[in-house]
C-alpha cells in the first residue's frame, strides 16, 4: 500500500503548534510524487471594496489545524487515497495587478506539466482568471461551478478588463470555458440594470439565484448538474461571500440573503463524481471577521472540496 502524506494529528501535536500549512500537512518543494497541490494566492490588488484577502491563505491555514482527516459525514479519507502536500503561496507583485495575473498563469502552468490537481487559497476572485487561463490550455474549454453572491461578468471596473468583478465574462470571451455548462449559484444581491445577470444567461450560463435556493437542499441539484456535466473536466470555484454574511462575515463584498452553511456542504458533496481539475476557494478576508469563523469555515470547504476529488475512496 503507497505511503501518503498525512496531517499531523492533534493527539501528536497540539492543534495550537506545528506548521502553518494546510491542516498541517508536510510542505512540499517539489511536485513529484504529488496527486493534490495545495497552495496560497494572497492577493488583494483586484478588489474593488473592501481589501484583506492578502490574509486569507495565512488564517485559513491557521484555523485548519482543527479538521480531522477523516470526513464522517460521507466516508471520505481524502489523505489515504491521495497524495497531498502544501506547497505554499505563489510570490506575486503586490504593487501590480496585471503582473500578478501573469505570475499565477505562469506558476499554474508549471504545476500543470505534472499530474497534480491544484488547490488554492486566495485571494481575490481575481485570481481565478489566469488559473482558468493555464487551465484551458492543457484541458481545452471546461466545465464551471461557479459558487458566487456575484456573477462577476462585468466588462470592466474603472476602465480596467482585469479585476475581480470582470473574471468569467474574460473566461467566457476567451474560449477558458463551455458556456452552456457554467453554473453560477447563490447569486444575489442588488445590480447596475436588469442586464447584469441576462446577459451571461444569453450566452448559455445556468444561474441559481440565491433566492430560488432559500429553504431548499441543494443535493438535488448538483446532482442534476454533475448529471449535465457528464466526464468533461471541470473547474470549481467557491467564492466565501456566496455564503450569506451571518455565516461568513469575513469578506469583501458580502450580500444578505446568502447560502447557509449546511447547503454549502449539500452542494460540495453532491459533486462527488466529477472529473475536477482543478478549485479554489476566494474572498476570505480576515480583518472583517475576528473570530476566525469566515476562514474556519473556508478551510472546511477546501476540505470538503478535497474529499470529492477524482480517486478519493470512502471507508
Amino acid at each position: 500500500m503507497a505511503e501518503f502524506n498525512q496531517p499531523i494529528s492533534g493527539n501528536d501535536l497540539a492543534r495550537f503548534s506545528g506548521p502553518n500549512t494546510f491542516m498541517r500537512l508536510p510542505q512540499a518543494t517539489s511536485l513529484t510524487g504529488l496527486d493534490v497541490a495545495v497552495l496560497g494566492i494572497p492577493m488583494d490588488i483586484g478588489t474593488s471594496w473592501r481589501s484583506g484577502t492578502r490574509f486569507g491563505p495565512k488564517q485559513i491555514r491557521s484555523e485548519s489545524a482543527m479538521l480531522r482527516p477523516y470526513n464522517m459525514a460521507t466516508g471520505a479519507a481524502p489523505f489515504d487515497s491521495l497524495n497531498i502536500a502544501d506547497i505554499g503561496d505563489l510570490a506575486i507583485n503586490t504593487f501590480s495587478l496585471k503582473d500578478s495575473l501573469r505570475i499565477i498563469q505562469d506558476s499554474y502552468a508549471a504545476i500543470l506539466t505534472g499530474s497534480a490537481i491544484p488547490v488554492a487559497m486566495g485571494g481575490d476572485h481575481s485570481i481565478t482568471l489566469p488559473i482558468l487561463r493555464a487551465i484551458a490550455a492543457k484541458f481545452g474549454p471546461v466545465a464551471l461551478v461557479h459558487v458566487d453572491a456575484h456573477a462577476d461578468v462585468n466588462d470592466e471596473m474603472f476602465g480596467e478588463k482585469e479585476t475581480h468583478g470582470t473574471v468569467f465574462r474574460r473566461a467566457y470571451e476567451e474560449g477558458l470555458i463551455v458556456p452552456d455548462k457554467t453554473y453560477q449559484i447563490g447569486i444575489r444581491g442588488t445590480g447596475y440594470s436588469a442586464q447584469d445577470f441576462a446577459e451571461a444567461q444569453s450566452w448559455g450560463f445556468q444561474h441559481f439565484p440565491a433566492q430560488e435556493l432559500w429553504g431548499r437542499q441543494l443535493h438535488n441539484m448538483g446532482a442534476e448538474i454533475r448529471r449535465d456535466i457528464g466526464n468533461r473536466p471541470v473547474y470549481v470555484t467557491y467564492d466565501i461571500d456566496s455564503l450569506d454574511p451571518a455565516y461568513a462575515p469575513g469578506t469583501g463584498t458580502p450580500e444578505i440573503g446568502g447560502l447557509t452553511t449546511p447547503q454549502a456542504l449539500e452542494l460540495i458533496r453532491s459533486l462527488k463524481g466529477l472529473n475536477i481539475v482543478g478549485c479554489d476557494l476566494v474572498e476570505v478576508s480576515p480583518p472583517y471577521d475576528a473570530s476566525g469563523n469566515t476562514a474556519l469555515t473556508a478551510a472546511n470547504l477546501l476540505y470538503e472540496l478535497m474529499c470529492v476529488l477524482p480517486g478519493v475512496k470512502t471507508k
